[in-house]
């Protein structure tokens, strides 16, 4: 039997969908093994025939990423501005859970792109009606954005290892190998720090932390 994709249909090929293809490829391969070649043959094309509709990787990236994105919702106009916040912030990370190769793209290319835009757009104009000067809102969101990136990214890491029997024994070995003598807290508290390497409970509290930190900021 042979492995060879069935050509897709003439005149059938178009940017949507290259871009599901490309995501499914990326999600079952993972971002390091992506190619353009690999997604021609895929589609049954030649790498070719991609050219047509993105001039390299890059721009094929910058499209799955837009893709991703469109699927955060509009902030909900009905709620206080922090209930707002929380509404982005844990949208973004529900998506980059469900699809880990967005906090790579998120990470590795630079933000531009119109649903990008459309969100970020969202996030400040929350918090420009919450009586936020621009330099103050923007740096609120660069704030933000950077600490659902970080937190979800190392959360998706955790959570690889745990899947990775071998990855998951090495890291309890080395915690365990640590000195009480010489790191006391950190022994003492190893259970804690466990518990809290992510997960709902964890990312909301950090969340709340800058809230509350904006709150106190924050123009009367």
């Amino acid at each position: 039997m042979s492995d060879t994709k069935p050509r897709t249909p003439r005149n059938t090929l178009n940017p949507d969908l290259i871009v599901r293809t490309a995501l499914d490829l990326m999600e079952a391969k993972g971002l390091h093994a992506f190619s353009l070649r690999g997604v021609a043959g895929e589609l049954g094309v030649g790498p070719m025939a991609l050219y047509t509709y993105f001039r390299n990787k890059d721009d094929l990236y910058d499209a799955i990423r837009d893709h991703l994105m469109a699927l955060v919702p509009d902030v909900p106009p009905d709620l206080p501005w922090p209930d707002q916040v929380r509404f982005v912030c844990r949208g973004l990370r529900a998506l980059m859970l469900q699809h880990p190769c967005l906090a790579q793209l998120l990470a590795s290319r630079p933000l531009s792109g119109k649903e990008t835009a459309r969100v970020a757009e969202g996030l400040l104009g929350v918090l420009r009606a919450a009586g936020l000067e621009p330099e103050a809102a923007a740096r609120t969101h660069t704030t933000l954005f950077t600490y659902v990136l970080g937190a979800t990214t190392w959360e998706i890491q955790m959570a690889a290892e745990r899947l990775d029997p071998d990855a998951w024994r090495r890291l309890r070995t080395s915690m365990e190998s640590l000195s009480a003598h010489e790191f006391p807290t950190v022994v003492e508290l190893a259970p804690e720090l466990a518990r809290t390497s992510g997960g709902d409970e964890q990312f909301d509290y950090g969340l709340d932390l800058l809230l509350a930190g904006l709150e106190a900021r924050r123009p009367s």
